[in-house]
């Protein structure tokens, strides 16, 4: 079933062959300081109260042992022992990430892997029963959506009969969706292992992770001189003490050798290899079997996007499972329990390791110790003056990675935003002043704006160009004004739009909504007459937003005349991003294709100002270009976290909601679906007049299968409804349904609309027309995956390397 292959192991092998036994020991101090005496007490109290027969205490900081020590006793039953701090124990499932876990990466830094590779692309038996889209990240992360564990109900053995159950069996949810801490996905990642190196997983760690960290009494499968020494855990179901035989039933089913449990292993060792991996990630000599980058990369959140438990690969960050991190510990230090009643923190911070190693399962019931490690934690902690690092470590890392981990972690706030139009008011327009002494004590200014260019009293941007400015900075006139998409007031929603005359100013407006790419441009001519044009528009935080093309043109226009000497600068007064500046999502557009919806290649949702933008942008054209920043916004703020008003962008974006699901919705609008234009709900919902018909699927199916996916953050409920002229299936009745938003903090929204195309092209595939969604969609890759049937979970991890890319990218354009 898994035939071994050889290079990869002498690949290895000759890497670490010159590596010696042991550095990066540390040294040990004197453990009586009574600043641990607060651990005495917790642990022995717990000994004395039966929660625990014994355990080993073990605390490092600053590369030094500090403290160790043995309470209790080792064994029970059937004889009766005192514990030592040599004691040897049944690590359970820290197995996962001492062992298994840094066997992937390596395989992952021989670049034989791929993190985001679907795991049937090495195991194809895996692939059986709708697995194929699991990927190595989401074993690796407690995401893949496969149950808890194999089924012990019948007398199965032998470790090939455990893959071939493990390979077998149907997904308990759709992957990538929802934390389920599962020992089938080590156990396959052991398989993947065995598979990729051509050696039991065994053989392999004892080689490349063991040995070149000179654990002397760390493995699988102890030999009978180590007995003396090893904690008993419980009597098995033959009323056998179990004492150096695994204590998970289903390891020692497979031979006591399995991905997720197995392992054996000392206090002192496992504080070797703490200290260890700590040198590692601080770029000191270890020998730690890592690289610093691929450490750093295992050690800090990976998991799906959409995710809310921080998970590592292999180790935990900030799940439900992360009670021995304590409550001093920073969010971002790392670590892993193991059912028998091991544990150990990590905290990259201070430079210091917690272990608990003890038998809680011992003699015949399992103990929860949870509490206990969390205070254990919290007085190693304070004897070390460690102080918590308010959330210092936790906005690090929980930043960007390749699956938009951390960002969606934001509350909401009550903050008081000041725009661009209120900064220039409350400085007395000095930018506008400037200007004006630069070009002889005269201003000729343009204003792009529209409905939504309102100041915090509500006075348009117009009025004070018009008047205000006018007043304070002599010379200054306010000559004409544009409109964009929808016109000056917000109220049309088709091209083709005239110019015409401000009712309250009398100043002329250009309309920059015609028919044609011309007519969508500033002229050259026009701009000549300017010394600045002033921008004041409320973008919607999404690429195919038109608002963003047009200050691309101006942007074009005025680089081209400050060649000539005679541009005006266009001044950005900048307003959020209403659907938060944290959340980058969706696919990139392809290079190439520019579009009055794609004005160069961004991702669907950018996580960018108007003003940012501008300045992304203009890193190429070159423009004299003046932001007006906003005070008091922060990346994370949605609109409503503001305190500004709502002036709706345009005529189908009426609300914080309707944005929120623009991103996902707008993707799919240029197709043969109705997204709600023409109700009161428009961007809430979508549908058409042959849903009902088409296979059978009615609206009620179509919710269903929406809902079976188990997106993070919405709900789905099947609908009726009918738009209005001049929309799309005017006056007819549309089936589909309501997306209901529950929390939009975990909600990547580009993806949801992958996810609604691939169940209209899955349920509908001779009515729904997939290949119109490219026109906003952009993206040549993403529509053939999901014409092929992908998996939508895996269509958006295929984006993450684009999207690391723009992330570095924009980094210099930011402003907030």
């Amino acid at each position: 079933m898994l035939p071994f292959r050889a290079p990869l192991a002498l690949c290895l092998s000759l890497l670490f062959a010159s590596v010696s036994a042991a550095q990066s020991k540390p040294s040990f101090a004197d453990p009586s300081s009574p600043g641990f005496a607060s651990i005495d007490r917790i642990v022995q109290d717990a000994v004395d109260h039966h929660e625990l027969p014994g355990a080993v205490v073990l605390v490092g900081h600053d590369g030094k042992v500090v403290f160790r020590r043995a309470y209790g006793s080792r064994s029970l039953e059937p004889t009766h022992e005192v514990m030592t701090a040599d004691t040897i124990f049944d690590m359970a499932s820290l197995t996962k990430c001492l062992a298994t876990a840094v066997a992937v990466m390596q395989l992952y830094q021989q670049g034989r892997i791929g993190l985001n590779d679907s795991v049937a692309k090495y195991l194809p038996e895996f692939a059986a029963n709708g697995k194929g889209g699991i990927t190595i990240r989401e074993l690796l992360t407690h995401y893949s959506g496969l149950p808890p564990d194999l089924s012990l109900a019948d007398p199965w053995e032998g470790k090939l009969e455990a893959y071939r159950r493990t390979f077998a069996i149907a997904p308990a949810r759709a992957p990538g969706v929802q934390f389920v801490y599962s020992d089938l996905n080590f156990i396959t990642l052991g398989a993947l292992v065995e598979k990729l190196s051509g050696m039991p997983l065994d053989a392999y760690t004892q080689r490349f992770v063991f040995t070149p960290l000179g654990l002397a009494h760390t493995r699988f499968l102890p030999p009978l001189s180590w007995v003396p020494k090893i904690a008993p855990t419980q009597y098995d179901e033959h009323h056998v003490m179990l004492r150096g035989l695994v204590h998970d039933p289903t390891s020692r089913r497979m031979g006591g050798v399995a991905g997720h449990a197995g392992l054996f292993s000392t206090a002192d060792d496992v504080s070797l290899y703490a200290q260890n991996l700590l040198d590692r990630l601080a770029g000191r000599p270890s020998h730690f079997p890592l690289s610093q980058l691929v450490l750093e990369k295992m050690v800090t959140p990976e998991q799906p996007a959409t995710g809310t438990a921080l998970r590592g690969f292999g180790w935990d960050i900030e799940s439900p499972y992360s009670s021995n991190r304590g409550t001093i510990f920073p969010v971002g230090s790392f670590g892993h329990t193991g059912f028998t009643g091991t544990s150990l923190w990590m905290d990259p911070v201070s430079d210091t390791y917690v272990v608990i190693l003890a038998n809680a399962v011992h003699p015949n019931r399992p103990k929860s110790i949870t509490a206990l490690r969390s205070r254990v934690a919290d007085a190693a902690a304070l004897a070390l003056h460690i102080h918590p690092d308010g959330g210092a470590l936790a906005a690090k890392i929980t930043g960007y990675n390749e699956s938009l981990s951390g960002m969606r972690r934001w509350q909401a706030r009550n903050g008081e935003v000041k725009t661009g139009i209120d900064v220039l008011e409350a400085d007395h327009f000095r930018e506008l002043a400037g200007l004006a002494r630069q070009h002889g004590g005269t201003l000729r200014l343009g204003l792009l704006t529209n409905q939504t260019g309102v100041d915090a009293a509500g006075r348009r941007t117009i009025d004070v160009l018009a008047h205000d400015a006018a007043a304070a900075v002599p010379g200054l006139q306010l000559k004409m004004l544009f409109s964009p998409e929808h016109g000056i007031a917000g109220a049309f929603d088709k091209p083709g739009i005239s110019d015409s005359t401000d009712a309250q100013t009398s100043l002329p407006i250009i309309s920059l909504y015609g028919t044609t790419d011309a007519q969508r441009r500033p002229s050259l001519d026009t701009l000549r007459q300017l010394d600045a044009v002033v921008i004041d528009l409320q973008d919607a935080g999404v690429r195919f937003y038109t608002y963003e093309t047009v200050v691309g043109y101006f942007l074009e226009a005025a680089a081209l005349l400050n060649r000539e000497k005679t541009g005006p600068r266009i001044i950005i007064l900048d307003r959020p991003d209403p659907i938060n500046g944290a959340f980058v999502q969706g696919p990139v557009s392809d290079a190439g294709i520019r579009s009055y919806t794609n004005y160069t290649q961004l991702p669907v949702r950018h996580g960018m100002t108007l003003g940012e933008l501008a300045r992304l942008f203009n890193e190429q054209l070159h423009a004299p270009l003046t932001v007006v920043a906003m005070q008091g916004w922060q990346r994370g703020d949605w609109f409503d976290s503001t305190s500004l008003a709502w002036v709706d962008p345009s005529p189908n974006l009426r609300d914080l909601e309707e944005a929120t699901l623009y991103p996902a919705l707008g993707l799919i609008e240029t197709t043969n679906i109705s997204v709600g234009r023409g109700t009161g709900t428009p961007f809430e919902l979508f549908g058409a007049p042959w849903i009902k018909q088409a296979n059978g699927a009615d609206a009620r199916a179509l919710a269903a299968y929406l809902n079976h996916r188990f997106l993070p953050g919405v709900r789905f409920l099947p609908v009726a409804f009918t738009p209005q002229k001049p929309y799309p299936f005017a006056g007819e009745i549309c089936h589909g349904v309501r997306v209901l938003v529950t929390h939009r903090n975990v909600l990547d929204a580009p993806e949801l609309g992958i996810e609604i195309a691939s169940a209209l092209h899955k349920l509908y595939p001779e009515r729904f027309d997939l290949a119109r969604m490219n026109t906003l969609l952009v993206n040549r890759a993403t529509l053939q995956a999901i014409t092929r049937g992908d998996d939508p979970h895996k269509i958006a991890d295929d984006w993450a390397p684009a999207l690391e890319g723009f992330m570095k990218q924009r980094q210099a354009a930011l402003l907030y």
